[in-house]
């Protein structure tokens, strides 16, 4: 059912298939839900190009075909005498989409950074399977902003517990409605920067004592350190029996209901990125093994290792969906994939991290500014308004020249003496001050010299 699925970069759509539902939204529906275009019966949340029919007739809605952003991937495989496909979609919201740096966080209504609902589907024979899992950004009011350190800390803004909690309570009201009740794994670090973050939203979860909420906290870093990933089975075996009771939603080729989705997991780190998309990869891993042996394509007793071709392109696809989901959020690929590819640590896969790192460095600080601006604007909530400027302030122009001027006089003063006297390295050691001290005043204004964005809102 979803092999006419169609790309662009980053971009997917179908002629056919309603790439903005989930499997279980889909069923049941009636056949005036079904009557309708693409465009009127899709999940807004998910259709990336909905603003540019909002000029639209209903009459031309017919003629619009949405847009969803994320990742798809359809892998078809023969096992044991039986022909089955397996495909992986990511769908990104529209609602507080950007960049890293500058969309942290939950706003008013609700929403929050960086979500993605990310559905993994089996077709085989007609009968077909599904499951899900969401991830988004700690859904309290916090920024963490570029200033040119390399990681700037997080910081809880100060709007009051009272405002945090219901901000984070609206969050979860949506996210029961459409999902029921969740399993929420946390993977912040408890300590140093991230601590912070890590209490206020245990504490919020706490506050507001959902019971269909409920929250996991996982030290990723601190559990895992110096490389030991076989300890994420700690987590695993801490939720595993609510992944049984979640099940899958099944669908037999009858058109009968077997089995629902009972819950998701919904699953954060402070990007949600690498660490969430590691995690994620083990839910999935053993949803999609239960879901063989239901489908009788592999044995009760057996697991995804014993086929090879199977694991591998698992781990691969993976992979790819991590790379794909960190460059639009944060401009590189993914870290830690040298996991989800091969199942260890790697020295080779922490070099890659190292590099990676480093670009997202550089992109997050002097170039996310023009691309937040270019997401807002194609989502509608933003305008152009003269002077397209930031306004910037003296020390702008002159901290940048007086460190270029220091740094080329200490090289000069470093070689050019052909025998170095007291004057030579006098002018030397004072040029040598002078780049320390004009790149400690850069890093401490660090905010003024980073890119930034230049629309005016108006949402």
């Amino acid at each position: 059912m979803i092999k006419q699925v169609l790309a662009t970069p980053h971009l997917y759509f179908s002629y056919t298939y309603d790439l903005s539902h989930t499997m279980q939204r889909l069923n049941g529906t009636g056949p005036d839900f079904l009557s309708q275009s693409l465009v009127e019966r899709g999940d807004s949340r998910f259709i990336w190009n909905g603003h540019l029919f909002s000029s639209f007739g209903r009459e031309f809605h017919k003629f619009c075909l949405p847009l969803i952003h994320g990742f798809i991937d359809i892998s078809d495989f023969e096992v044991n005498g039986y022909d089955f496909s397996w495909t992986l979609i990511s769908r990104r919201s529209v609602h507080r989409a950007g960049t890293r740096l500058f969309r942290r966080g939950i706003d008013k209504i609700g929403n929050v950074a960086n979500f993605v609902e990310t559905e993994m589907v089996v077709e085989c024979q007609g009968d077909r399977a599904s499951f899900v899992q969401i991830r988004g950004s700690v859904p309290l009011f916090w920024t963490q902003l570029p200033d040119l350190r390399y990681k700037p800390p997080p910081r809880l803004q100060d709007v009051g517990l009272e405002e945090q909690h219901s901000a984070c309570g609206r969050h979860f009201d949506s996210l029961t409605i459409l999902y029921g009740k969740q399993v929420v794994v946390d993977l912040v670090d408890q300590h140093g920067s991230e601590g912070r973050l890590h209490r206020g939203y245990h504490n919020a979860v706490q506050q507001i004592n959902y019971p269909l909420v409920r929250y996991e906290a996982f030290d990723f870093h601190a559990e895992c350190r110096h490389m030991k990933w076989e300890r994420l089975s700690i987590l695993m075996d801490r939720i595993a029996l609510e992944q049984d009771e979640m099940g899958f939603f099944m669908l037999l080729r009858d058109g009968s209901l077997a089995l629902q989705q009972d819950g998701v997991f919904r699953t954060n780190c402070v990007d949600c990125l690498d660490r969430t998309n590691v995690v994620q990869s083990l839910l999935a891993r053993h949803c999609l093994t239960n879901i063989l042996r239901k489908m009788s394509i592999i044995k009760s007793d057996e697991t995804m290792e014993y086929y090879l071709f199977i694991e591998q392109t698992f781990k691969n696809v993976w992979a790819n969906h991590a790379d794909l989901i960190s460059i639009q959020y944060s401009g590189t690929g993914a870290l830690k994939t040298d996991f989800t590819r091969t199942g260890r640590r790697t020295h080779l896969g922490v070099l890659r991290d190292g590099m990676n790192s480093l670009i997202r460095y550089y992109k997050n600080n002097f170039s996310d500014g023009y691309r937040q601006d270019a997401l807002d604007l194609f989502l509608g909530i933003a305008e152009i308004q003269s002077p397209f400027k930031v306004q910037r302030g003296w020390r702008y122009v002159t901290f940048p020249s007086v460190f270029l001027i220091a740094f080329a006089m200490f090289i000069a003063c470093a070689i050019m003496p052909s025998e170095y006297s007291t004057d030579s390295l006098t002018f030397m050691l004072f040029w040598g001050l002078m780049v320390v001290a004009t790149l400690t005043m850069i890093l401490r204004h660090g905010s003024e010299f980073v890119d930034k964005p230049r629309l005016t809102y108006f949402q």
